[in-house]
């Protein structure tokens, strides 16, 4: 049984359809690479993914359960967490406190504040920022936000992990670390990743297989290879040169 089955999930704001009749299967185990034009419906499915968003129509079996339309938290709970496009850390918290919500509203709920804080200092080192566990949220930079919104999904136990853009506004050098970062953690955590990312040599570099959205559907699935050698993905995405 795969893990995740997405079935014709559709998605409408008024006339716009954002996401339209996508079907897509993620296996235990896979990193899974979402990629398509600004506006295809990729942070969309993220939204639907984990409640934030109800569908008009489709189903989302995860572990062979329909949790299209289930509260947040009840998402949460069975397992799926995520990271945002634009870093939503709780500013005025620590980091050692924004993971600390991870640890106590997520799968596997610590109540102890006792408890949340010493395992919440163990997912910090595992993404290398133990040593800013004090520090406020709102003095950190754009990648210490990243990796304390990080360390905040897998806090909560997730089985299925989503990043939206995690690697957005970071240089080569930051891309490279965070790449390395997310092997050793799948590897670590035994996670299966559905990732949206907008640099190419992350996702065919990380990624089993890319799906490929274009206004609101799927365009192509395959191989990273074969996705990037793909006709209609170069005119749409790629490009040309950059293929």
């Amino acid at each position: 049984m795969s893990l995740l089955k997405i079935d014709l999930l559709s998605k409408s704001f008024g006339g716009l359809k954002a996401v339209w009749n996508v079907d897509i299967t993620i296996e235990e185990g896979e990193i899974i690479g979402l990629i398509g034009p600004n506006g295809s419906g990729k942070t969309t499915i993220i939204n639907l993914l984990t409640g934030c968003l109800k569908p008009n129509s489709g189903t989302i079996v995860f572990q062979g359960k329909n949790i299209a339309g289930l509260p947040r938290y009840q998402i949460c709970g069975r397992g799926i967490s995520r990271t945002f496009q634009l870093v939503k850390p709780f500013l005025e918290f620590s980091a050692l406190q924004n993971v600390m919500v991870g640890r106590m509203y997520g799968k596997e709920s610590v109540k102890s504040l006792k408890v949340a804080a010493e395992e919440s200092k163990q997912y910090l080192e595992k993404v290398g920022l133990l040593d800013k566990a004090d520090k406020l949220s709102k003095d950190l930079t754009l990648m210490e936000r990243k990796r304390v919104e990080l360390a905040r999904a897998l806090a909560a136990k997730p089985h299925l992990l989503l990043l939206d853009e995690l690697m957005a506004g970071l240089n080569h050098a930051e891309a490279e670390d965070a790449m390395n970062l997310i092997r050793k953690l799948k590897e670590e955590f035994n996670l299966t990743i559905l990732m949206v990312e907008h640099i190419v040599k992350a996702i065919v570099g990380l990624s089993d297989r890319i799906v490929v959205l274009n206004m609101g559907q799927k365009i192509a699935e395959g191989l990273p290879q074969e996705v990037i050698h793909n006709p209609e993905v170069i005119d749409v995405y790629l490009g040309k040169p950059h293929a």
